[in-house]
């Protein structure tokens, strides 16, 4: 493999996974803003291939295929390969899935050995998460790590995505130590903001606290970052992150209730009036499972989404903002463009709730 600078010049080209989804595609808009040339990767048939830009090259392929990762990886000879690897399956139940594993980790295996063979590779950055650090107890800010074993912490690395994202980031580091790869890791934390086209939990979440839909949340914290400020610490760890380092994009710790109550502020509606404590949440949501086990329904709640409600979320992004320049807008600014977006594209009412 030959290594070559990863600065930005004219004759090099961005490889973006997940270019279709919400990380992915503001990621590539933002490369496409400042001049580079960007080859978006998205799965055949993805309804979400609308929202790339129309300046990124398209490449229709599956991590878990090897021949369309070729395609994608071909470029002419002296161009200089970066790669942003977005594309991941999330899932929110916490429950072994092995096709999970098969594109979380498998399919960052396929990237680390096409970046390998890559004649002319500049640079790596894997898309992690915060999920796959280990969870300190409250009080304690959540800090970088460099040895990522879920299989050692399961009750601090908790569920298949979590543990799936873990897996991947040492198979990077891995390949950092061991075979030389230029590669780099960002963790992010929650994602919001305008242009989540394929309306997320939080756009969800927000939607139904804008349309009355939720007259009771939990009181527990979250940690969310504006997507463009996600992007930014994404091409920047391109273009400064050090190699085999590991970078926390995150932003302060927020309440639900706090959050509430800035959707109701900027969309001018009414936020929900009960919160229940994370510890009835809990008994609630072991009733409810229990129900959906038997009907075969989905639970309304569960017991994982309130251990991530009732969790340290303190996640310290001192090190981005140090090395990367990396930055996050205050959750009203936030909460303000996206509210605009999803008013100006019909997706919630412009009159008052």
């Amino acid at each position: 493999m030959k290594t070559i600078s990863n600065q930005k010049t004219d004759s090099s080209i961005y490889l973006v996974t997940g270019a279709a989804g919400f990380l992915g595609g503001t990621v590539c808009r933002q490369l496409v803003a400042r001049g580079d040339r960007v080859r978006a990767f998205v799965l055949p048939g993805d309804k979400a291939e609308q929202y790339v830009p129309v300046q990124a090259e398209i490449c229709e392929g599956d991590l878990t295929d090897p021949v369309s990762l070729e395609r994608f990886f071909d470029v002419e000879p002296d161009v200089t390969i970066n790669v942003i690897h977005c594309a991941s399956i999330v899932t929110v139940n916490p429950d072994y899935s092995q096709k999970v594993m098969d594109v979380n980790v498998g399919g960052t295996q396929n990237i680390i050995e096409r970046c390998l063979k890559a004649e002319t590779f500049g640079k790596l950055v894997y898309v992690s998460s915060t999920g796959a650090i280990p969870e300190l107890p409250k009080g304690q800010k959540i800090t970088e790590v460099d040895q990522f074993e879920p299989e050692k912490t399961p009750d601090r690395v908790r569920g298949c995505y979590s543990q799936s994202k873990a897996l991947a980031t040492q198979a990077v580091l891995d390949a950092v130590h061991v075979k030389g790869l230029n590669a780099c890791v960002v963790h992010p934390s929650g994602i919001m903001g305008p242009e989540d086209y394929a309306m997320g939990e939080t756009t969800g979440t927000m939607v139904k606290i804008i349309n009355g839909e939720m007259p009771m949340g939990i009181d527990g914290t979250f940690n969310l970052c504006d997507v463009r400020d996600l992007a930014a610490g994404c091409i920047a760890a391109v273009d400064k992150g050090r190699k085999g380092e590991c970078y926390i994009l995150g932003n302060k710790e927020v309440r639900f209730k706090d959050f509430a109550k800035l959707v109701a502020e900027e969309a001018e509606c009414k936020a929900p009036r009960l919160f229940l404590p994370c510890g009835v949440a809990n008994f609630v949501a072991g009733i409810t499972e229990k129900k959906a086990k038997k009907t075969g329904e989905k639970p309304l709640l569960t017991t994982f989404s309130i251990y991530n409600l009732a969790r340290n979320n303190d996640f310290d992004s001192s090190k981005a903002q140090r090395e990367l320049g990396y930055h996050t807008r205050s959750y009203r600014e936030t909460m303000h463009d996206e509210i605009a977006w999803l008013k100006a594209t019909g997706k919630i009412g412009a009159v008052r709730v």
